[in-house]
């Protein structure tokens, strides 16, 4: 059996205002043409499949549309679905008598009281495969898991919700057929994006063991971190990252899916191997100058000098200028240099030196990112900031209700 594993589609993004529906639908066509040619029984696609939790007509039109496609170029297709962070649990659901028309199995919601609903079997050309399809979960969905001595722990809800649904999926499968297991979470040790990805601080803890995936798994196909990458040294515990960039800071990542294909031998016993395949990218991500800010008259000598004929699609541009640079027409000199240039121009970033490092060179931060730091650590600040506070801890009673409040913000967005 096959498998193709992606996630963080994102459907729907504006990127600095642009539309990516191109981009999305240049990564569909090669995901078509790579289930035909891989012979590929069951797409994975863990969560976030939309950027936000009320897409845009054409989003859920491109999602529909390709799976449309997708059914008719391979008839014995089955695809699995799981919610993100980022999507509606109702809105995924409402779409889900749909969708079963094509062999399509979406998971929106954990229910404590039916975690079979979690666990789906697919039989496809002779071939079997039972998934925990877990989305996202929110702490109203576990609240009754998560009661402990000290209080409600969002780890242990999230572990006791796995093992409710991987103790279905157990007493299901005695034929040993492949046991996948999909998560929408940011697993320990996952290397998070730096202005993308948005922290999922509930109850104070950002990550997840990956022990809550069991032993048994002969994969685990994640979502959430849009960098590709094993979790725990594990070839089979994997993120598949995002289909293309979704911010400045993932323009260097290598975007990928994952095949894995899973083979029994005489005893039963299943091998799991994972190949890697590298989506090509239809519209570059560009930042100048590439290294340490230079002056504007530099800085607009490079823009002048940037080569786009080679680009079919307008790449996108976003520029760096020092904070300390008090020319007062930067804005028309920029917009000067940038004339005639075929690009997607992403606005103009002004940072400023904040240290100086050991060997001399100036470290920078993005003005634009603030809105990205993580709360806690905004409060930590707040009290090393405040003369009446200084070389204090943040008392954990305040830190509870900060993340009790967040908590509370990111369930009524998704609502």
């Amino acid at each position: 059996m096959k498998v193709l594993h992606t996630s963080d589609w994102h459907l729907g993004q504006q990127f600095y205002e642009h539309d990516r529906r191109d981009e999305h639908a240049a990564f569909f066509t090669w995901l078509l043409s790579t289930l035909v040619e891989q012979h590929i029984d069951i797409l994975l696609v863990a969560g976030d499949i939309y950027h936000t939790a009320t897409p845009s007509a054409s989003a859920e039109n491109q999602l529909y549309q390709f799976i449309k496609d997708a059914k008719k170029r391979c008839p014995q297709l089955h695809v699995v679905i799981i919610a993100g962070n980022h999507d509606s649990a109702n809105r995924i659901l409402a779409a889900q008598p749909l969708l079963a028309q094509f062999d399509t199995h979406v998971v929106g919601r954990f229910e404590v009281t039916d975690p079979a609903n979690t666990v789906i079997e697919i039989n496809t050309q002779n071939k079997r495969a039972v998934i925990v399809a877990m989305p996202f979960l929110r702490t109203s969905d576990i609240s009754s898991l998560s009661h402990t001595k000290n209080g409600p722990s969002y780890a242990q809800g999230v572990e006791k919700a796995y093992k409710l649904a991987l103790d279905h999926a157990y007493s299901i499968n005695a034929q040993n057929s492949p046991l996948i297991v999909m998560g929408h979470l940011h697993a320990k040790g996952g290397d998070i994006s730096s202005d993308s990805e948005r922290n999922l601080v509930i109850g104070g803890e950002e990550s997840i063991s990956a022990n809550v995936f069991g032993n048994k798994a002969d994969y685990v196909a994640l979502g959430h971190l849009h960098k590709a990458q094993q979790v725990a040294k594990k070839d089979v515990i994997r993120y598949s990252g995002t289909p293309i960039p979704m911010s400045f800071s993932e323009r260097n990542y290598t975007h990928q899916v994952n095949v894995v294909e899973f083979k029994s031998d005489e005893k039963h016993t299943i091998s799991t191997s994972v190949n890697p395949l590298y989506i090509p990218r239809s519209t570059e991500v560009i930042i100048l100058p590439k290294g340490e800010c230079v002056p504007l008259s530099d800085l607009c000598e490079q823009i002048k000098a940037l080569d786009t004929s080679q680009h079919t699609i307008a790449p996108y541009l976003r520029v760096k200028l020092k904070s300390s640079d008090t020319d007062t027409t930067f804005r028309e000199q920029i917009e000067q240099a940038l004339e005639g240039k075929h690009v997607k121009f992403c606005g103009i970033e002004r940072v400023r030196e904040q240290t100086i490092t050991s060997d001399n060179s100036a470290v920078f931060e993005d003005l634009s990112e603030i809105e990205m730091l993580n709360p806690l650590n905004l409060l930590e600040q707040a009290f090393a900031n405040e003369k009446d506070m200084a070389g204090q801890a943040v008392p954990d009673e305040l830190k509870t209700l900060l993340n009790d409040v967040i908590s509370e913000l990111t369930e009524q967005e998704q609502l």
